[in-house]
């Protein structure tokens, strides 16, 4: 069994008589003067108030999106050991920041200002291959 919802209101009369998502009488609503003392107690709206508001629609609060950070990130694409990567996802959610402060960390411990060049690998006596072989199509 399901209990009968009320019908929502279909004219300007129904709305009159009360708002009935809101509960509100907005006949009474429209009937209130507004006097001087109430406008005085209403706080201005700022540009800057805005900005700060909560959104909300019902209930439920609208997020903006995220704060900015004082350090953007940059997406990039990079390749980790296998075991390196299970390690840090095995730690569960935000993974990539534990990845970005391990980076960040290293950086500290190392601050050298020349950067670091991997040894180039070494070609065996006699090979043929000059330059690197060539990226299979996928």
């Amino acid at each position: 069994m399901s209990a009968k919802r009320k019908p929502t209101p279909t004219s300007s009369v129904e709305h009159a008589r009360g708002d009935l998502r809101t509960g509100s009488d907005m006949e009474k609503v429209d009937a209130h003067v507004i006097t001087r003392e109430e406008y005085d107690e209403i706080p201005e709206l700022t540009r800057e108030w805005f900005e700060t508001a909560d959104l909300k629609i019902g209930d439920k609060l609208i997020r903006r999106g995220r704060p900015p950070k004082a350090k953007k990130k940059v997406a990039i694409s990079i390749r980790l050991s296998e075991d390196v990567l299970e390690a840090f996802k095995r730690c569960g959610p935000g993974w990539q920041t534990r990845i970005d402060e391990a980076l960040e960390q290293f950086l500290e411990e190392h601050p050298e200002s020349e950067p670091v060049t991997a040894p180039a690998p070494s070609v065996p006596a006699g090979s043929k291959r000059s330059s690197p072989r060539p990226r299979r199509a996928r």
